[in-house]
């Protein structure tokens, strides 16, 4: 449902161009495919998947699903070969200056195809603190990193003002793609638009004001600040966009890419705050394939660099286990990253990225439990360093063990060696088991697999 009172708004805000704007809103929503360059060559993905998406022009790897296809049900989708995402969502990272190595924060990242974005902008020595206040969505987000198999990331719970107060001016790139009253979603969600209101617009609008001043302290001088929403209300774009450089004098706007800008428009206008929203864009469905998005970006021009507020809460591997649980990880892979204790998890933190002391949903890849000196590899290392490992058992999705591995069935591994072993499909990694007499015993996880035959 489209509240009538939302297209009055709409129709006063566009004028002319609305009538395209409203009959875009009547079609059947799109979907968009973003391929996982983390996991998978995009030329083994495209051929794999039985149909034929359409690419996005200013998205590299993205793609528009042809209506009635269903990648989701896929076994490439288990394996993280690619990520469901709307087109407008992916514009967002498309649209910002991110460059491999920074640190960025991602700070309301749930359920994380923003964040699987970025993690594969910033490569293997960038790192990313993707954080959620949800609980339950923050484990969402754990779930979709796990799958992507990101090595470079940490997800946290915190609210924005807890985040500030850890990380002070540390971030060379931090993205607010706040929550907001979701009018770009009424096509995609008709719940949208049931719980719609002109006060919700307003309560949202004053919410988004603090996220983006509690951003505005993580940012590095020289760092840049990318505000998102998926609305269309100029309370929660525009005049957060005005509101925010006339208090934060140490900001001032910058320009998205010209991909992205070549798709969208430009922001609504405000009198006498042309400066203030030049570079501002509006991602529109009547214009290019998607929902709807908003893109601010700013750069902080001074302040310095801080550091992080608290002490690091990983630990070295203890001396009487160390020995043992190495020669463990080296059986296991090639070449392991250097480990640390976070709880009683052996993790591979990234780039020696310090833990904060709480609210820790994921400190980089979890390569296993311990127990003393007994290492359990976890489904996250089979995710992220699977193709690493020595011992590895590659099948196609025409074989018919990939449906029985995904049930979580024992399945036939000839090919494998004894021991623990990783499942790839088309070479990306799937998950993980462990040989014996030529079969493999399934560690699939029970809450990702697929109900029985």
């Amino acid at each position: 449902m489209i509240p009538e009172a939302f297209c009055k708004r709409m129709q006063d805000l566009l004028g002319g161009e609305y009538p395209d704007f409203y009959r875009a809103l009547q079609e059947k929503d799109t979907h968009g495919l973003r391929v996982n360059r983390q996991k998978a060559e995009e030329e083994i993905v495209l051929a794999t998947l039985g149909f034929s998406p359409t690419p996005l022009s200013f998205v590299p790897g993205g793609y528009l699903v042809p209506a009635g296809e269903r990648p989701g049900a896929l076994p490439q989708h288990h394996a993280g070969m690619y990520y469901l995402q709307d087109p407008s969502a992916m514009a967002t990272v498309a649209a910002a200056p991110v460059a491999p190595g920074m640190r960025v924060l991602d700070l309301c990242a749930a359920p994380g195809g923003k964040s699987g974005q970025l993690a594969e902008r910033i490569g293997p020595r960038g790192v990313l603190v993707s954080n959620e206040i949800v609980p339950a969505r923050a484990r969402v987000l754990v779930g979709n990193l796990e799958r992507l198999g990101v090595r470079n990331t940490v997800v946290l719970h915190r609210d924005p003002a807890g985040i500030a107060s850890l990380f002070d001016r540390y971030f060379d790139f931090v993205l607010a793609d706040a929550p907001c009253s979701g009018e770009g979603m009424f096509r995609k969600y008709p719940e949208a638009g049931e719980e719609w209101s002109p006060e919700n617009v307003l309560l949202c609008a004053a919410r988004q004001r603090d996220i983006l001043h509690e951003a505005s302290k993580t940012v590095a001088e020289g760092g840049y600040l990318l505000y998102s929403t998926c609305t269309f209300s100029p309370e929660e774009n525009e005049e957060n966009v005005v509101a925010f450089l006339a208090s934060h004098p140490d900001f001032t706007p910058e320009p998205l890419s010209p991909a992205v800008e070549a798709v969208t428009a430009p922001a609504l206008p405000l009198p006498g705050r042309e400066a203030a929203l030049r570079f501002c864009r509006r991602y529109y469905p009547h214009l290019a394939p998607g929902e709807g998005q908003f893109m601010a970006l700013f750069r902080r021009t001074a302040g310095g660099r801080g550091e992080c507020r608290y002490r690091d809460a990983s630990l070295a591997l203890p001396k009487r286990d160390a020995e043992k649980l190495r020669a463990a990880l080296r059986a296991l892979l090639k070449d392991p990253p250097e480990a640390r204790l976070v709880g009683e998890n052996l993790v591979a933190v990234p780039d020696g990225f310090p833990i904060p002391p709480g609210g820790v949903f994921m400190g980089g890849v979890c390569l296993g439990n311990v127990n003393g000196s007994v290492f359990m590899p976890h489904h996250q290392c089979f995710s992220a360093f699977g193709k690493e490992m020595p011992n590895r058992l590659d099948l196609s999705p025409e074989d018919g063990r990939v449906q029985a591995y995904l049930r979580g069935e024992e399945i036939p591994a000839p090919e494998a060696g004894a021991g623990y072993c990783a499942v790839l499909l088309c070479g990306a990694p799937l998950g993980g088991g462990k040989v014996s007499g030529g079969r493999l015993k399934n560690r699939y996880p029970k809450g990702l697999r697929l109900p029985p035959a």
